[in-house]
Order: structure tokens, then C-alpha cells, then sequence
């Protein structure tokens, strides 16, 4: 390794050495063709865009390379021009072919799953120019000037260009950070490590920067059509990923506590405010109808039903009354879900305790009556025709959330059971964190919107959990005395299951240590599953 490293450095300073001689002796047709053919001839030049869908330039190299039987190949920014060159006098003349050039677009139809760009193809003449040399340069008639290096450093250049480190920027680096600080808090605390760890490193891989320039394409990056990325991607923005993710969850979600005291599905209900204010609250900040919608849904706490949502409203391709195509905020909603998911700990206990009396925490509810098992058979049946019914827009949801809590409580699907609470589930959150994790590259998360999507995701997660405790107040004075309701079980009618549900009990030992309420929290949380998904249905009724 040492010695190769040794042979190529020493490469760099014998070819430099031995074109410096040509370079001296440049009076006759002869020595100007030797000069002309041997090494590369290299310009750094800013303007490059880095795709026909930004707007953004970056500076990339391009070179000549001239042949013996007097061809020339220039490589602009990975585009070849080939043409061909004479000399007459001092003057170097370069004649180019005309190219057929591939122009590479994304395809924005959200009812295709295509994996290959949309191609535009066009003839482009270059005009003819004229050239001389001057010392180790060559000036063109177009203003460019072009150095002389020997293959070996041109060769090194290349390789140099497509590292990492020729192309990070402030943005990748302040990402990079963020995916440490997930993964660290994944570790650290136990914030949510299924989630956080794979989020975490998703951030991590979509932010290596990378050689990107229009018409070029590596098939590397998530946005890159054809990469592995981008095909794994599809899950999250045609919405593939969250039903399964449902199917998962209601194969391990026990409705028994919500069979029990069905009222308390009204506190799941009640907790859903938090998605309509922050909707509001996203139209006054200048966001369109489908964007607002989607960021909506943080309010929830529901990771899934977040992106299933954001896939279909806020997907980067939808095309809004005025032309204009709507924003894509997959990835600031997944990561703001998430992370107040991840925070649930931390954003719940002051809320419910700023909103509720030490004596109101004390409450005791009466326990939960036993459920039979045909009613937990019949309920997923029942539930699926109701909430449906309701809001057809979410039958991928609650179809698949229903679907596997059948599973579970048939009795007989055991297997099938198991492998959707376990295995399945298991991968899919793996590839939906990964993925999600991905789409924060930094140019495109790094913008006003996600500022503000996280700072909305913040408001309605706190208004959700107040709307589940005031409601829980409420129904709790309008109780009788010997069926009361403790205001704080409100709080787990977001969606984060179980999180919510354990942060209720935390709280309610604190008031008393014989106070468990851990089953009665159950109902309105695995309710708050059903109430953000047909929440979810309702907006999409209404704005897609």
C-alpha cells in the first residue's frame, strides 16, 4: 500500500517534470501537437447545476483530452463532447460533434411507481473555438482557461471529486450531528431505541455527501432514481409501510380495557384536537390546505399515520388549484412525529400536572370488568365496519389494525399472529426509520418549513395531551360519585402507545403509591390509535 502511494505521488512530479520541458519549446506544429496530446487539460468552473428540478450550482471540473489521430473528448461535469482539433500556426482549433444530450427529470406522478427519471433528449451543437498556449495553459476563445497536469493528478482529481469531503457542506455536518444525537439519546436514555436508533442512522447515511450535478446519475443517494434507497424510499411515499406497521401493532394491542368502560373512547377523541389546531395554526403560517393536513397529524403523536398521511397530501407532487406543486414534508413530519414520540416522558408529566389538582390525581377508578372472548373477537369485526364506514380514506390503516387484532383474539392464527407483532413488524420498522432517517438530506430538510413544522409538532403534542386532560375533567364532574374518572388517564389519548399509557401510572404513583392506572390509560390510548386514524381519513376526504 505504501509503495503503490509512493509510485503514484512520484508519478505526479515526473509527469510535471516532464511535460514542463515540452511546455518550454512550443515554436513549432510538432511540439505544440506532443504538448497538446500528453496529460489533460483541466478547469474548475462554477455554475454546474446540481439537478434540472433545483436551481442550486455547485463549481465541477472538466477537462480535455487530446488523441494522436487528432479527436478531442471534453468531460464537462460527467457530460462528453467529442470532437476534433487542428493546428494552424500558433493557434489550436477545436470542431465538436454534435451530441445527443439525456436530460434527467424526477418523476412527479404520484401515480406511478417508477424507478427511472422521465427523459428528455435534445441534439446540442457546441460552436467551433480557437485556442493557444501560453506557458502550461491553454486559453480559449470562450474565455476559459485550462491547465496542464500529468493523467496521474487529473486521475487524482477525479477520485478527489467524488469523495465526501470534496462536497460536505455546513448542512451535512449540522445533520450529521442531529443523527447523533438521536442515536445518543436512543442509547443514553431508552428514548424510544427501535425508532431513534434507526432514524439515527438514516440521517447519518442521507447526509455522506455525495457527486451530484444535473443529467449525472450515481444511483446512490434517496432521490436518485434507480438506487436502492430510492426503491426502499417507495415504502414511505406510497404510503406501503404504515399499514404493516398497523397490522403489527393491532396484533399486539389488547382492546380489553376498551371494551370494559367504552366511554373512556371519548378521551381518545377528545385528544385529536391537537391535529385540527395545529391544521389551523399551519394555514395561518402561510402553509397550502394539503401541507397543513399533513402537518396536522403530528398532533396525534402517530408516527405511522403521520407518514401515511404526508405520502398522500405533503409528497412533493401533488399540484395545488393555482399550478404550484405542494411541498414534500415527509420527512420533517416523520422526524417531528417521532421525536415527540420519543419525548413523550418529557412533554406529558408537566402538562398534566399544571392542569390537575393533587386531589384530582389521587382518584381512583373502579377496576376494569372481564372481558369475554367473544367480545374480543367481535369488537375488531364490529370496530373495522364502524370506523371505516366512517372514513373509508383510512381503511389502510384501520383495515390492517383490526385486521391483526383478529390475529390475535381469534384464537386459531396464532402463527400469523406472532409473525405480525414480531418478525414483520420488526422489519418494517427497520426499513421505514432507515428510509425516513435518509430523506433528511440536508438541503432539502435544512429549510423554513421544518423549523416550523417542529415547532407546530411541539404546540400540538402539547394541546392534544391538555384537550385528552380537560376532556378527562370533564367527564370526570359529570361522573357519578361511585364511577369516577382521574383526569390524567386523558393525557395517553395520543396515540403513543404504550408510552403515554406508562406516563399516566408514573404519575398517578406519585400522587399515590396504590394507585395503579395503568389499564384504565390503556383505553384511551389504543382508542387514540383509532381516533388519529380516522382523523387522518377525514382530512384526506376533505383535502385530497
Amino acid at each position: 500500500m505504501a509503495m503503490s502511494l509512493l509510485f503514484a505521488v512520484s508519478g505526479i512530479f515526473i509527469g510535471a517534470k516532464s511535460t514542463k520541458g515540452k511546455l518550454e519549446n512550443t515554436n513549432s506544429v510538432e511540439s505544440l501537437e506532443e504538448v497538446l496530446i500528453s496529460g489533460k487539460w483541466m478547469n474548475k468552473s462554477d455554475g454546474y447545476r446540481v439537478s434540472n428540478e433545483s436551481e442550486d450550482t455547485k463549481s465541477r471540473y472538466k477537462s480535455f483530452d487530446f488523441n494522436k489521430d487528432k479527436t478531442f473528448v471534453l468531460d464537462s461535469a460527467k457530460q462528453r463532447y467529442n470532437g476534433h482539433w487542428n493546428i494552424i500556426g500558433n493557434n489550436i482549433y477545436l470542431i465538436f460533434l454534435k451530441k445527443k444530450a439525456t436530460h434527467l427529470f424526477l418523476n412527479k406522478d404520484p401515480n406511478k411507481n417508477s424507478n427511472v427519471y422521465n427523459i428528455k433528449e435534445e441534439y446540442i451543437q457546441l460552436s467551433e473555438r480557437v485556442g493557444h498556449l501560453e506557458g502550461d495553459k491553454m486559453v480559449l476563445s470562450d474565455g476559459f482557461i485550462y491547465n496542464h497536469h500529468s493523467e496521474v493528478f487529473s486521475g487524482l482529481v477525479n477520485f478527489y471529486e467524488f469523495t465526501a469531503f470534496a462536497n460536505i457542506e455546513l448542512g451535512n455536518i449540522l445533520m450529521i450531528l442531529i443523527g447523533l444525537l438521536f442515536i445518543f439519546l436512543a442509547i443514553k436514555y431508552d428514548y424510544e431505541p427501535l425508532l431513534l436508533i434507526p432514524i439515527g442512522i438514516g440521517v447519518l447515511i442521507g447526509n455522506i455527501p455525495m457527486y451530484q450535478v444535473a443529467d449525472f446519475n450515481l444511483k446512490l443517494g434517496i432521490y436518485e432514481p434507480g438506487s436502492v434507497l430510492y426503491i426502499l424510499y417507495q415504502g414511505v411515499t406510497q404510503g406501503w409501510y404504515p399499514p404493516l406497521i398497523f397490522l403489527g401493532i393491532g396484533a399486539m394491542t389488547d382492546f380489553s380495557s376498551l371494551i370494559s368502560n367504552p366511554r373512556l373512547m371519548l378521551l381518545g377523541a377528545a385528544a385529536q384536537i391537537g391535529i385540527f389546531i395545529t391544521f389551523l395554526g399551519a394555514l395561518y403560517l402561510g402553509f397550502a390546505q394539503q401541507e397543513a393536513g399533513a402537518i396536522g397529524i403530528i398532533g396525534g403523536a402517530d408516527g405511522p399515520t403521520a407518514i401515511f398521511i404526508s405520502s398522500k397530501l405533503a409528497n412533493g407532487m401533488n399540484v395545488l388549484a393555482d399550478g404550484t406543486i405542494v411541498k414534500n414534508l415527509i420527512g420533517p413530519i416523520a422526524i417531528a412525529a417521532y421525536s415527540y414520540m420519543a419525548l413523550v416522558p418529557v412533554i406529558q408529566p408537566p402538562v398534566i400536572r399544571l392542569l390537575t389538582t393533587k386531589k384530582e390525581r389521587k382518584i381512583r377508578m373502579r377496576p376494569p370488568r372481564a372481558v369475554s372472548r367473544l367480545e374480543k373477537i367481535i369488537f375488531p369485526i364490529l370496530a373495522l365496519l364502524l370506523t371505516t364506514f366512517l372514513a373509508p380514506t383510512a381503511l389502510p390503516l384501520l383495515g390492517m389494525l383490526f385486521f391483526g387484532n383478529l390475529l390475535k383474539e381469534s384464537g386459531v392464527t396464532g402463527r400469523l399472529a406472532e409473525t405480525a407483532r414480531t418478525s414483520l413488524i420488526d422489519i418494517v420498522t427497520i426499513l421505514l426509520g432507515v428510509t425516513v432517517g435518509a430523506s433528511t438530506q440536508a438541503d432539502i430538510f435544512l429549510t423554513k418549513s421544518s423549523v416550523l413544522i417542529f415547532v407546530l409538532g411541539a404546540l400540538s403534542f402539547v394541546i392534544a395531551t391538555a384537550g385528552g386532560v380537560i376532556f378527562g375533567k370533564v367527564m370526570n364532574w359529570l361522573s357519578p360519585a361511585d364511577n369516577p374518572i382521574n383526569p390524567m388517564i386523558g393525557a395517553a389519548g395520543v396515540s403513543a402507545v404504550p408510552d403515554s399509557a406508562r406516563v399516566v401510572q408514573i404519575e398517578g404513583l406519585k400522587a399515590d403509591p396504590n394507585n395503579h392506572l395503568l389499564m384504565h390509560a390503556m383505553a384511551p390510548n389504543v382508542s387514540g390509535v383509532i381516533g388519529s386514524a380516522i382523523a387522518a381519513g377525514i382530512l384526506l376526504s376533505f383535502l385530497m
